[in-house]
């Protein structure tokens, strides 16, 4: 079973207007106890996000009214954000957004590359925020139940006698198979399943079909 984004997101769309102050802000982030909120427009689609490192920069950039012509792009934006008191001039833009409809492993692979903690969830026709994803949530396929994710261990396995256990998120699959790059492909298979943390082969294979290439010198 694939798990979508839809699966694990909160449906608490965690989010202030563009006109929101630096003290709305903080209220926000205090209140759900979260790291950012989106920043959405009248019509409640997200044009950016305010997190705790854009509000810290009021502290750290004391001096808010000096620009100096040696500042590069990044420490002029900076400067700008240190000195602003509405989500408009606090946020990072364009806001970084996924769909219901994503796949959790999709969503992950977003927020790593963007290094970011949580994603605004938007409607795909409308463009509206309908949720928040966090890092916790995508975390939760790791908490499901062991039958659930046996059975998405045998669905993804061929006919044959194989048996399949699951304790605390790490699969031992053991039986036997024709050729080693068999069990090659089926351990990667057990491995891509959602919520499995690890997988421990017992499988035996009749022939060997892989080559060890020595390193180039």
């Amino acid at each position: 079973m694939t798990i979508h984004v839809r699966d694990v997101m909160g449906r608490v769309a965690i989010a202030v207007l563009e006109d929101a102050s630096f003290s709305d802000i903080i209220g926000a982030m205090k209140r759900y106890a979260v790291g950012a909120v989106t920043v959405i427009d009248a019509d409640r689609r997200p044009v950016g996000v305010v997190s705790e490192d854009d509000l810290l920069l009021k502290e750290i950039d004391p001096v808010r009214h000096s620009v100096s012509i040696f500042e590069g792009p990044r420490q002029r934006l900076e400067h700008q954000k240190a000195a602003g008191v509405r989500a408009r001039q606090l946020m990072t833009s364009p806001a970084i957004t996924v769909t219901p409809g994503m796949t959790v492993r999709d969503a992950a692979r977003v927020m790593h590359d963007r290094r970011i903690k949580q994603v605004p969830v938007i409607d795909p026709v409308t463009g509206r925020i309908a949720g928040t994803l966090h890092q916790r949530d995508v975390l939760r396929v790791f908490t499901r139940p062991a039958a659930d994710v046996e059975a998405d261990v045998r669905a993804r396995l061929p006919e044959g006698d194989f048996t399949v256990r699951v304790e605390q998120g790490v699969v031992t699959l053991g039986g036997r198979v024709r050729w080693t790059s068999e069990a090659v492909a089926l351990v990667a298979a057990v491995r891509a399943v959602e919520g499995v943390v690890d997988v421990v082969s017992e499988l035996e294979h009749d022939r060997g079909d892989l080559m060890a290439v020595p390193p180039l010198m």
